[in-house]
């Protein structure tokens, strides 16, 4: 029998396993109440955030969405406001959200509230893959996608939270390594399917199929993610959502070290901008079937497989330098795809050159995202945590709306161009990052 109060033998031994050394079970900046559940909440982080990260890749905005967009026979100004309801949908709302989060002294179950909202979502996606078409579909996936990103975003600021309120620092880089390594593999089995069966894949069946799995994959994390021992913690900065949230601005301009950190993350968000653009780079060189959609979902699947493990374990080493490695990774491959496109020879049209060159700039990106999530954590303190969190989420949101007249450069500048420009700003963010502080200490 384990003594009352203590996850079960098993699961401390399987811990100490994972964790990798002597130090396993130091709680550096977590009561010891925390201290004691940290080993089942590391598994239970761990495997939460690996199904809602499988069911992220088998609804991607900018692969699965646009496909079955297409499929449907939507307009195809529809299908370019995608990513910018995604990604801004789901971080713009934050800093009102957080006020609200801080009111709670138990904040896990807005991670579940959020987990339950991005499955009803995906399975209201599903229904209108098997029922709409045209124009009507386009507005509904659109519909359904800003719900889905308003609950990402209620999530995402209670993760960082509940996060760093149950697992120590120097461990919290690793639950996320292994969640996107775990999930990278999963995606790896569903590229290959892609791969080796494009012509029933090109049915709107089949993403409703892909669909349905998300939202049943989003319903099964919010419930494992209940099971999590959260400690009641402060419940200071819980006022009026519009007054908090201009308080919270407050940080940018009395905070140097978070505001350097929010202009670093604004630089290396050029690795997310680029990926898109290398996708329509593969289109434009290659055939552009399902077989090749294949390829990429499986060079998403390797990079998070191969990379994250490690991006997490150096990010509790240095969160600081891995951001540095991340940037210069996807500075360097843009500036050499732009070479590239000049010797217009065959072998760099085949579709597993850009297979490659996508698996790449996942690499970078994966880092670049466990390298932030990691520094922004460590850098707070419990009464912090939440709004910075929404502080450089909200900043980001906005940015990333004005990243969308990238599209407008590649059409006068080309593709190649708009890349290469992206990896510009990729090594002006690594230059950033090395002038950050050390948080890992």
């Amino acid at each position: 029998m384990h003594p009352p109060g203590h996850p079960p033998r098993p699961v401390v031994s399987l811990y100490d396993l994972v964790a990798g050394d002597e130090d396993a079970r130091v709680c550096k900046d977590i009561p010891e109440s925390a201290c004691r559940e940290m080993p089942r909440n590391f598994f239970l982080h761990i495997v939460s955030n690996t199904a809602s990260k499988i069911g992220d890749e088998l609804a991607s905005a900018k692969l699965v969405l646009a496909w079955l967009m297409s499929a449907l026979g939507a307009p195809a100004f529809l299908a370019g406001f995608l990513v910018p309801v995604r990604e801004s949908g789901s971080l713009l709302p934050q800093l009102f959200v957080a006020s609200h989060i801080r009111r709670a002294a138990v904040r896990k179950w807005f991670w579940v509230g959020g987990s339950i909202g991005q499955g009803v979502s995906a399975l209201g996606m599903a229904v209108v893959a098997l029922t709409l078409s045209g124009a009507a579909a386009g507005w509904a996936l659109l519909g359904l996608l800003a719900l889905f990103a308003l609950s990402r975003g209620v999530s995402s600021v209670a993760s960082k939270d509940v996060l760093g309120k149950t697992i120590s620092k120097t461990r919290r880089g690793t639950v996320m390594g292994y969640a996107a390594a775990l999930a990278g593999f999963a995606t790896l089995g569903v590229g290959g399917w892609v791969t080796l069966q494009a012509e029933q894949a090109a049915s709107t069946g089949f993403f409703a199929l892909l669909l349905v799995a998300a939202g049943v994959l989003w319903f099964a994390a919010g419930g494992i993610f209940a099971a999590v021992k959260e400690v009641p913690g402060a419940t200071e900065g819980g006022g009026n959502a519009v007054s908090e949230a201009i308080r919270s601005l407050g940080l940018m301009k009395h905070d140097p070290l978070f505001r350097h950190f929010v202009l670093t993350r604004s630089l290396l968000m050029s690795t997310a901008l680029a990926m898109p653009f290398y996708v329509m780079l593969a289109q434009r060189e290659t055939d552009g079937d399902l077989g090749s959609l294949g390829l990429m979902i499986i060079a998403t699947g390797l990079a998070g497989g191969l990379s994250a493990p490690v991006w997490g374990r150096l990010s509790d080493r240095s969160s600081r330098l891995v951001l540095v490695a991340s940037g210069v990774l996807a500075g360097v491959l843009g500036l050499m795809v732009f070479a590239l496109t000049w010797l217009d020879a065959a072998w760099t049209r085949s579709p597993y050159l850009f297979a490659a060159l996508f698996l790449v700039i996942g690499i970078a990106h994966s880092g670049v995202r466990l390298g932030r999530k990691t520094y922004l954590v460590d850098m707070a303190t419990q009464d912090t945590r939440a709004a910075y969190v929404a502080v450089s989420n909200t900043v980001v949101g906005a940015l990333l709306l004005v990243g969308g007249l990238f599209g407008l450069v590649a059409d006068i500048a080309g593709v190649a161009a708009t890349i290469a420009l992206l990896g510009l700003m990729g090594l002006a963010g690594s230059a950033a990052a090395w002038r950050l502080e050390e948080v890992q200490r």
